[in-house]
């Protein structure tokens, strides 16, 4: 006799706006089709003034049955003070991506620095030995990469920002081991180093970059961009060019994705080569 039991479809989001260009339903909808789970992963464009709203159907379990979802630029802030019960993560961020309904409680969590030392694990083993971090840029985007570096054991944290107070504000918050500077002090703060991060929006869409000396780095440093479009930015241009090894940024948005697919669907994937070439070719197309 056949079975007549319904299949459970399990249905998740990411909230942003815009989010036209955002790319995790590619991500998910391979993760989804790799596992054969009977479920979605759709993009919703929810303006700020309506995301309270948002939020407030999903408590009320009314968005098609949805579990959870990511939540995108400008509502990482809201999400994380719309939570009933964000984690340590989240709540020392200030900010979540991660989102979904447990015991009739909104739960939330933040994934971008998870994402970003995944992405470095995969891409470039060891670079955790360096004793000392520089980061480029002091905005939203740092945050987590800030927190993830001081959590993995990294000795000295140093952040550049054009408005020291910016970087200031990242010292206070994650502690002892990190340092502000303004942006002219680059080039002495890059002595010894062995991890360079750049999260500003420099080199994004074919956009300059100023002209970097990566020479005062360690030897065997390496260079990041959290920037992916292009995925060779020209910060990571310059770095290759002087010999210093480089890590894209492509990997730090499908590993942040693995948390809350894990979360939501009950199983956890894997970022392979597959899935890396199918989102390069959609970056190419647009």
């Amino acid at each position: 006799m056949a079975d007549s039991r319904e299949t459970l479809t399990i249905n998740a989001f990411v909230a942003g706006y815009p989010i036209k260009h955002s790319r995790s339903p590619i991500i998910h909808s391979y993760w989804l089709k790799k596992f054969g789970i009977s479920g979605s992963y759709k993009a919703v464009e929810v303006t700020p003034d309506d995301f309270p709203n948002f939020i407030a159907t999903i408590r009320a379990q009314g968005l098609g049955s949805a579990v959870g979802g990511n939540v995108t630029i400008p509502h990482k802030e809201a999400a994380y003070r719309l939570a009933d019960s964000p984690d340590e993560v989240a709540e020392e961020l200030g900010a979540a991506n991660t989102i979904w309904m447990e015991e009739g409680r909104l739960h939330a969590t933040n994934t971008d620095g998870y994402g970003f030392v995944s992405n470095l694990d995969e891409r470039h083993p060891g670079w955790d030995k360096a004793d000392r971090a520089v980061v480029f840029g002091a905005g939203g985007a740092s945050r987590a990469v800030v927190q993830s570096l001081r959590d993995r054991g990294i000795g000295e944290i140093h952040i550049l920002n054009r408005t020291e107070e910016r970087a200031q504000e990242l010292a206070d918050r994650f502690g002892a081991r990190v340092f502000s500077h303004p942006q002219g002090a680059l080039h002495e703060v890059m002595q010894g180093a062995g991890l360079f991060v750049n999260t500003t929006s420099l080199g994004m869409d074919g956009t300059e970059a100023p002209e970097l000396d990566f020479s005062p780095l360690a030897e065997n440093a390496v260079v990041t961009d959290i920037v992916y479009v292009p995925l060779i930015t020209p910060i990571l241009q310059m770095a290759q060019a002087q010999g210093i090894a480089t890590v894209d940024g492509l990997g730090m948005l499908l590993h942040q994705a693995k948390p809350g697919f894990k979360k939501w669907f009950g199983q956890m994937p894997e970022v392979d080569e597959t899935l890396r070439s199918i989102i390069i070719a959609d970056m190419e197309k647009h």
